[in-house]
């Protein structure tokens, strides 16, 4: 299942809108998945387009929009505009939403999951965290994770091993301590960036998205009926 579209759209948010992109496939599963971008650069950076294409070629909606706030409180008001924009959209029926983004984009996503379980909003269905900053860089004393240890829907945190801003052995120490389920699946040797010397960018990219589409598998049990 290769076909897809995409179309632009532009997301109320206040009195402003957020730009946004839907990869929409011929054929529609019941799920979306919602991606977003790090402190700097926009929807448009390559491991998120990559990622999209991957997981529409699976069947999977996906929307991925820009917010250029370095307010990451503002970053999460921004994604929860865009949750609820899909949850009121009549063009699809979906049973729900996977939050994911880069960086500060996955801790604006941490954010909204967190809030979604204090709701009992079922329609958040988990959590992507692409490169999350656990910590600044050699500032290993103060972790964000006061989003982290709060959730309960499933998380997969895909990292590098040399990653200057999550250190290897903090994360997991992190995940142990979430209520949630969560899985984190290393890229050795990879740094922030995802970059590892003597492997190619779409190898590493190739590798990053077949685990979160597999992660996705699992937390959506079996195949969904496609919806026409």
């Amino acid at each position: 299942m290769d076909d897809h579209i995409e179309t632009n759209v532009k997301i109320p948010f206040g009195s402003k809108y957020l730009d946004a992109v839907f990869s929409i496939p011929d054929k529609i599963l019941p799920y979306a998945v919602i991606l977003t971008h790090g402190a700097s650069g926009n929807m448009n950076f390559s491991h998120l387009i990559s990622l999209a294409n991957y997981l529409v070629s699976h069947g999977c909606l996906c929307l991925r929009f820009t917010c250029r706030s370095l307010n990451i409180f503002h970053r999460a008001k921004a994604y929860k505009a865009v949750v609820e924009y899909l949850r009121s959209s009549s063009d699809y029926k979906l049973d729900g939403v996977f939050l994911g983004g880069r960086s500060m984009g996955s801790r604006a996503a941490a954010s909204v999951t967190r809030q979604a379980d204090q709701d009992n909003d079922s329609f958040v269905q988990g959590l992507i965290c692409l490169s999350y900053p656990l910590h600044r860089p050699k500032l290993q004393t103060k972790l964000r994770d006061e989003d982290l240890l709060f959730i309960k829907s499933p998380v997969l945190f895909v990292s590098g091993t040399e990653d200057e801003m999550c250190d290897k052995q903090l994360l997991e120490s992190v995940a142990v301590k979430m209520q949630a389920s969560t899985k984190i699946h290393w890229i050795e040797k990879a740094n922030h960036s995802m970059a590892v010397r003597g492997r190619t960018a779409d190898d590493i990219l190739l590798e990053i998205n077949m685990q979160v589409l597999s992660w996705i598998k699992e937390i959506t049990v079996a195949p969904c009926k496609i919806n026409k």
